[in-house]
């Protein structure tokens, strides 16, 4: 294959046929108001086109039905559905960022990969990849749903424990590494932080390269996941040490994310730790005070931003009966 036809071919691929339809006629094929349909196509993340361009698969089309379709039958309404977009095309665009470079490194060092050979590997790859998206979402959907109707919520609030673990140091490493040691280090951090929190029950809300933010539902998972969080940090090669905060309270869940004022105290706690602690709210202290799993000694309150006086308490495991303080 023509190395000017390599493109054309895996995007054909990827893209499930060729670009037939201009932003007016995707529109129209779907029965979708033009503006709706640009509004969407925003809200995933993509640029406008032009009035002229030919952008548009037939794919495209089913989609734009599909989602509009929901709004028609009343299954959701409009601001749903445009959260939903947002929401999708952002954790998505993620996904597909990692698999291109994922596949970029595997490839490294091998012979230049034909054309035909680029799609043949899309062609093996993306059915995959699709079916495993919807098997991981049915799943997380479930255990969800189950925890919702187990708690028997009315209302999007309820009492979680929020923390927040930031590496130490992570601008000045972006300075003194290169870009394959900077990636592995996220990718390892990353790694350990998914792992810890869901061997404790717990949920990742969102990462940030050199930040992770998760939730629990009981104190001691959330203080279950920070201290083993601390200790996996702690024994890995290369990775810097893990500063952590914790509050415990009623939050918004809302569209994956999480919101409210233990989500604000979390995160002005991570960034008072010092290198290797764990600071806990004074409210999840309160919970965590007659767990004999875990230790806490209170620390000066402290000034920032949004509250004149945070007050915090270093966590710790409890040690054997009879060991120094």
């Amino acid at each position: 294959m023509p190395a000017d036809d390599v493109p054309a071919a895996l995007e054909r691929e990827l893209l499930g046929g060729d670009r037939r339809y201009t932003r007016i006629e995707v529109a129209e094929q779907a029965g979708v108001p033009v503006a709706q349909a640009q509004i969407l196509w925003r809200a995933l993340g993509f640029a406008d086109v032009g009035d002229d361009n030919v952008a548009f698969t037939d794919q495209d089309v089913q989609a734009l039905r599909a989602v509009d379709g929901l709004v028609r039958r009343g299954v959701i309404d409009a601001s749903t559905q445009l959260a939903m977009t947002r929401a999708m095309g952002q954790s998505l665009a993620r996904l597909a960022d990692w698999h291109v470079s994922a596949i970029t490194s595997a490839l490294d060092g091998d012979e230049p990969t034909a054309g035909d050979d680029a799609a043949a590997v899309a062609r093996e790859l993306v059915p995959v990849v699709e079916g495993l998206i919807g098997y991981i979402w049915r799943r997380h959907l479930a255990a969800t749903a189950g925890r919702a109707l187990a708690d028997d919520r009315t209302s999007p609030s309820t009492s979680l424990v929020v923390g927040f673990a930031d590496l130490v140091g992570f601008t000045s490493l972006t300075r003194d590494v290169g870009e394959a040691e900077l990636a592995g280090v996220v990718e390892t951090f990353e790694a350990l932080a998914s792992d810890v929190i869901a061997q404790h029950s717990g949920r990742v809300v969102k990462t940030l390269g050199d930040e992770v933010m998760f939730t629990a539902d009981q104190p001691g998972q959330g203080a279950e996941i920070a201290l083993d969080l601390a200790d996996r940090v702690e024994a890995a090669e290369g990775v810097p040490d893990v500063r952590i905060g914790l509050a415990c309270g009623p939050v918004l869940a809302r569209l994956g994310d999480v919101y409210g004022e233990p989500v604000n105290i979390a995160s002005r706690l991570t960034s008072i730790a010092r290198p290797a602690s764990i600071l806990v709210d004074r409210e999840l202290a309160g919970e965590l005070d007659e767990d004999p799993r875990f230790r806490l000694r209170r620390v000066p309150p402290r000034p920032v931003r949004g509250y004149a006086l945070l007050h915090a308490s270093r966590l710790r495991r409890a040690e054997p009966e009879g060991d120094a303080d």
